[in-house]
């Protein structure tokens, strides 16, 4: 009779779990208009060349840097889009800081379209076009800056320019908010998010850099994916230092400052973070593993009975996917003595770590004390930085973004996602909860290696499309 029951028990569930994946379809995508959009773009891809021309390069170590480019930048940008600055009052705040102001007809609820205008270091001999030239070649503009992220403003202010002439005023304030010391966590976004505390402007939308539109990013999915963060994980740069009495490496002792650093790294690698299923997570999931094949539907339909599966897998494949559902952590950095022969009197280990969402500062600093259990190796933060908050999705602002994303990359699945790099936005989560990262472009996987890479480049197509999307998303704001 048990035996029966138990059965039963395992068909009544087996049912469950497969009518669950059977009614796992699709989700209602956001509602595109067929307007058409058109502007000069031979006129934007000149903008973005003159742009990336400028060597606006940031250092953490500002005597690196060549003010004059940074000014250059900005002295040019009247003359590239003159209509913006017709139209809208222009301030420099500390720090290269840069806030324009398209007035609406209302102020109640502006947006702010985000970006930066430096850029990282290069290479120049690894590079096959020189990258301050805007070298434009079959079809593709090269140059840092072309992807990280002059394209975006660039593609913002080509879509003011261009609505200006047609003589376009949004229902509310538009203000463009530019930072030149992104790369190296420089001060600028928080000066203007200061600057709007001060004025008592509360934004009702922001957009800045992070997903984009990407391809084979997801089990199962073949369609193009337009990916939306309405999150941006933590940041902690943790030092692991053993300090000894030295000595000749002829002699060793057990133990080294090495080895037991070594210790230390092993084990934290061993015992990775708990996995956190957080909300951006969550809905990317639950959007895009609806167009999975239905074994995966299996999984990501019963998650409340098959998270362990999605833990394994995330945990085997690496990379993005495991970064989506826990902190992460990276050693970057190591050093021991100047000698070859001679054990350090101290050694030192680095780790670049990413905050999911549920975790903290603290909570994370205190696992890896936990984990590594040795009083003799000393954990220091060295930097630090908190998740952002979680912005809304179903909301009319998530759908003003949604919807000119699906509009401008037809045939693309919009869904949420957790950025797992830190971008200037997390500074405004005091003032709005509707902060959505979005980088427009499409970008090929190869591509997307190119940033702070080698040989960045844009197709020309691309530079199109961010500028569509700007003007299909400053007409519904």
């Amino acid at each position: 009779m048990t035996w029966i029951i138990l059965g039963g028990l395992l068909a009544l569930l087996l049912a469950i779990i497969l009518l669950r994946a059977a009614f796992f379809t699709p989700k209602k995508q956001p509602v595109v208009s067929d307007e058409s959009v058109s502007f000069d773009k031979d006129r934007a891809v000149a903008s973005l060349q003159a742009l990336v021309q400028c060597k606006t390069i940031s250092y953490n170590d500002p005597a690196l840097e060549d003010n004059g480019e940074f000014q250059k930048l900005v002295a040019m940008l009247p003359t590239l889009y003159p209509r913006v600055f017709d139209v809208c009052s222009f301030r420099e705040l500390p720090d290269r800081a840069l806030l324009l102001r398209w007035p609406g007809k209302s102020d109640a609820a502006p947006t702010v379209l985000m970006a930066h205008y430096d850029v990282v270091p290069v290479d120049e001999a690894k590079w096959d076009k020189p990258p301050f030239a805007g070298i434009l070649e079959d079809g593709v503009l090269w140059g840092r800056g072309t992807l990280d992220t002059k394209v975006t403003m660039n593609g913002a202010l080509s879509a003011a320019d261009h609505l200006i002439g047609q003589g376009f005023q949004p229902e509310n304030d538009i203000y463009f908010a530019f930072s030149g010391g992104e790369e190296v966590n420089g001060k600028g976004a928080v000066n203007i998010v200061e600057y709007f505390q001060r004025h008592h402007i509360q934004p009702a939308l922001v957009v800045d850099e992070g997903g984009g539109v990407v391809e084979n990013v997801f089990p199962g999915v073949k369609q193009p994916c337009g990916l939306i963060g309405i999150a941006e994980k933590g940041m902690i740069n943790v030092q692991y230092s053993v300090k000894s009495g030295g000595g000749h490496a002829s002699a060793p002792p057990v133990k080294t400052p090495l080895t037991t650093l070594s210790k230390a790294c092993l084990s934290i690698i061993k015992h990775p973070f708990k996995m956190h299923l957080t909300k951006p997570a969550a809905e990317m999931f639950d959007t895009l593993g609806r167009y999975s094949g239905f074994a995966l539907k299996i999984v990501f339909a019963n998650l409340w009975l098959f998270k362990p599966v999605l833990d394994l897998i995330c945990r085997l494949s690496g990379g993005e996917m495991n970064a989506l559902v826990r902190t992460t952590t990276a050693f970057t950095q190591a050093q021991g003595s100047d000698a070859r022969n001679v054990i350090p009197t101290e050694a030192a280990f680095v780790s670049n770590m990413r905050l999911n969402p549920a975790d903290s500062v603290a909570s994370a600093t205190a696992y890896l004390k936990k984990t590594v259990d040795d009083d003799s190796v000393t954990i220091k933060v060295l930097e630090s930085s908190e998740p952002s908050p979680i912005s809304e999705t179903g909301c009319a602002a998530w759908d003003k973004v949604a919807a000119s994303v699906a509009e401008t990359w037809r045939g693309c699945i919009v869904a949420p996602y957790l950025m797992v790099q830190c971008s200037d936005s997390r500074h405004y989560g005091v003032l709005s909860n509707h902060v959505y990262r979005f980088s427009a472009m499409d970008l090929t996987s190869e591509e997307r290696k190119t940033i702070h890479g080698n040989n960045e480049r844009i197709r020309l197509d691309a530079l199109h499309r961010c500028v569509e999307f700007y003007i299909r998303l400053i007409k519904k704001c």
